[in-house]
C-alpha cells in the first residue's frame, strides 16, 4: 500500500500543488483534495506550496503542513513557521472547545482526520480554529 510517496519536493510554487496532488499515490487522496480545499477556504489571505514534501499553507508565514504518513485518513499538522521562534518556549493559547488539537510540542500540534465524513462534521470548528491560529503567528 502506497503511503503519500510522490516526487520528492522541497519547495514549488502555488501551481505546483495541483500538480502535486495529481502525481500523489495516497490511499485518502481525495480526502488530502478535500482538506486542502477546506483550509484555503478559512481565509483569503492563505496560500499554498509544496514545502517539505507535502502541501503547505501560510499567510506571511507557513502554519499549516499536510501530513501525508498517517496509517488512516490524514492529517494537518499546525505549527509557527519554518524556524523556531518564541512560541516554541512558551506555548500558546488557542481556543479549542471541539478538541481537535493533539498538541506534539508547545509551537505544534495534529489534527487528524479520518475520512471525508469526518472532515464534513468537523470542517467548520476546523476554520475557526485555524482563523485563530492564524491570529496567533508570530
Amino acid at each position: 500500500m502506497a503511503t503519500g510517496r510522490s516526487k520528492p519536493v522541497t519547495t514549488t510554487a502555488d501551481g505546483d500543488v495541483e500538480a502535486f496532488l495529481a502525481a500523489l499515490e495516497h490511499p485518502a487522496r481525495d480526502l488530502v483534495a478535500a482538506l486542502r480545499t477546506l483550509v484555503l477556504g478559512a481565509d483569503a489571505s492563505i496560500g499554498e506550496a509544496i514545502k517539505w514534501n507535502a502541501p503547505s499553507f501560510r499567510t506571511t508565514d507557513y502554519f499549516a503542513t499536510t501530513h501525508l504518513r498517517t496509517r488512516v485518513g490524514t492529517g494537518l499538522i499546525l505549527h509557527f513557521g519554518a524556524k523556531k521562534n518564541a512560541i516554541a518556549e512558551t506555548g500558546v493559547s488557542i481556543a479549542d472547545p471541539t478538541g481537535l488539537l493533539q498538541w506534539l510540542a508547545k509551537d505544534r500540534a495534529l489534527v487528524a482526520i479520518r475520512d471525508a465524513d469526518d472532515l464534513a462534521a468537523r470542517g467548520p470548528a476546523l476554520q475557526a480554529l485555524l482563523r485563530d491560529w492564524i491570529r496567533a503567528m508570530p
